[in-house]
């Protein structure tokens, strides 16, 4: 869609990225009319590999996304550590293997870009993302709207839009952030440089590896395949990532951090002469990558605020963080779940939504900048090359074992979520799933906005989700995870088992009511809410269909 048909939209989000797209589904999952600008005129998967960690995995799923990422991409199966010489210093599962309920996936940046912009083009149309315009500058506020200035970037000309937020995901430099907090700087520069590059190879590693070699005190490279495409094919598309630390205490970088500069084998290549990871040969591998992209490793200081009125930042506009967590495009991710649940909650106070969402994320987000930032893992692997140099038989002869429990730790600092915590919580989701869907299907959009959250509750093998309606009155509707045609077994523990964990401290049960006899059976509870009584109805699955009924409580 072209700039000169940009129209008013309720919510504009500036930058068609991971997290800006991410946000325009989520929104549109909520009911609430969004419009996203980009000034690139065209789309294209560009870049390299990226991880999908599980926290962000399971909010793509639930926006009914799970089917092309694990087409796409390759569920990552361990993350493993060596030296530079490749003896195995420590390593875990990933996703599934580790006892999450949702995959890790590694893939092509570009690729899981076109897998949000086909859903947003088909969910939303063609002209929910407008190419070729960029944004300028807020002006006034005209009652409960907000006059942002834009440019079409061919023509060069500015027009007005009138929207009620404004969300500003347009990356490391981004210009909504640079008119919230002028004369911040260019981003921080650490000392390490990164080359990047992918290349077709055999698999290596098990195929499913994401390994992490030497230490970026001096070198460290970062390998795993991306496409499952490739796989497929008994292949391995593998993203590298080279780093090399200079003499540059952490400040201000000179010049553009540009992600699409192109960098040389003979700048890289120096630093990994007689690499060789198991059965992965290093320096062939970099020397037949076709493009090689080289820039620094930045973050800037984490904000004490992100917006002020009706706009507020997202993904790397709000938080760029070193890739050490493989964190950065998840947490965005989640940037803009958040925020779709937040302005719902508080609809129609788009002001109050940004403010909660902001409340959520901002401290959340700035925690792992600042872990990223100290890179734990990395601290210890340079420790392991100090006291041994050239090599080892046992690690344990080179790290005691607190040191070992250490790095276990370290990954819990730079991801920002365990596994108890990921599966127990409830949904972010703001939605309901398709009549007849298992539990965790994809959430359709709701009719209308909503005034309260989307709660879900688990009780042995039943789970619940809401489907929301205008004003206070809520019905609650789910599919049993029982087998086909099965009462519910020990329904009366319902009466006792309390909301998720996500849910404030005022939901509270007040009564219960339990429907037992012949399948299909159903539990009716009230629970109340800011003073509203929410009628939770389930419904067991018999014949492969879930069977109507609700009932609401005034």
């Amino acid at each position: 869609m072209s700039a000169m048909n940009a129209a008013n939209a309720d919510v504009l989000v500036a930058g068609a990225g991971i997290g800006g797209l991410t946000a325009a589904l989520s929104l549109h999952a909520a009911g609430i009319g969004v419009r996203v600008i980009e000034p690139v005129q065209v789309l294209r998967p560009v870049g390299v590999g990226i991880n999908l960690l599980p926290h962000a995995v399971r909010e793509l799923t639930e926006l009914g996304l799970g089917e092309q990422l694990a087409a796409t991409g390759v569920a990552t199966a361990q993350m493993v550590h060596y030296d530079r010489h490749g003896n195995r210093i420590w390593g875990e599962p990933r996703g599934h293997a580790l006892g999450y309920h949702w995959p890790q996936y590694s893939i092509h940046r570009g690729a899981l870009q076109m897998i949000l912009l086909d859903a947003v083009r088909e969910r939303l149309g063609e002209r929910a993302v407008v190419t070729g315009t960029s944004f300028v500058r807020c002006a006034e506020t005209e009652g409960q709207l907000l006059r942002v200035i834009l440019r079409d970037m061919a023509r060069g000309r500015e027009h007005a839009v009138r929207v009620r937020a404004l969300i500003g995901a347009d990356g490391l430099y981004s210009t909504v952030r640079a008119r919230l907090h002028p004369g911040e700087g260019p981003p921080l520069w650490n000392g390490i440089r990164m080359w990047r590059g992918v290349a077709e190879w055999d698999p290596v590693l098990g195929g499913r590896t994401v390994a992490i070699a030497g230490s970026n005190a001096h070198a460290k490279l970062v390998v795993y395949p991306i496409s499952g495409e490739a796989e497929r094919r008994g292949r391995a598309l593998l993203n590298w990532v080279a780093e090399v630390r200079f003499p540059v205490e952490h400040g201000a970088i000179s010049g553009a951090a540009d992600w699409n500069r192109t960098g040389r084998l003979s700048d890289v290549l120096p630093y990994f002469a007689g690499w060789r990871i198991g059965d992965l040969d290093v320096p062939a591998l970099l020397a037949a990558t076709r493009r090689i992209l080289e820039y620094p490793m930045v973050d800037r200081e984490p904000l004490p605020r992100w917006g002020r009125g009706p706009v507020t930042l997202l993904g790397d506009a709000a938080h760029p963080m070193y890739p050490v967590g493989s964190n950065g495009g998840s947490q965005a991710v989640l940037d803009a779940r958040v925020l779709a649940r937040s302005l719902a909650v508080n609809d129609p106070d788009r002001v109050a939504g940004l403010r909660a969402y902001e409340e959520v994320r901002r401290e959340a987000t700035a925690a792992l900048v600042l872990a990223n930032r100290r890179m734990p893992a990395d601290r210890l692997l340079q420790v392991v090359a100090e006291r041994a140099p050239e090599g080892f038989d046992r690690v344990e002869d080179v790290l005691t074992p607190e040191e070992l429990a250490e790095l276990d730790a370290a990954y819990r600092w730079t991801t920002g979520t365990d596994v108890a915590e990921l599966n127990g919580r409830g949904s972010w989701g703001w939605g309901r799933a398709p009549q007849g869907a298992p539990p965790g299907s994809p959430l359709r959009p709701l009719p209308g906005r909503s005034a309260h959250p989307d709660l879900r509750m688990r009780c042995d093998r039943f789970s619940i989700r809401s489907t929301s309606a205008r004003g206070c009155r809520h019905t609650f509707r789910g599919c049993s995870t029982g087998r086909a045609g099965q009462p519910f077994r020990n329904a009366s523990n319902w009466s006792s088992h309390q909301l998720g964990t996500h849910a404030p401290d005022r939901h509270r049960k007040t009564a219960s009511k339990v429907t037992s006899g012949a399948s299909p059976s159903s539990i009716v509870m009230r629970t109340r809410m800011s003073g509203c009584s929410l009628g939770l109805v389930i419904d067991s699955r018999q014949g492969g269909k879930c069977t109507k009924s609700s009932e609401r409580f005034q």
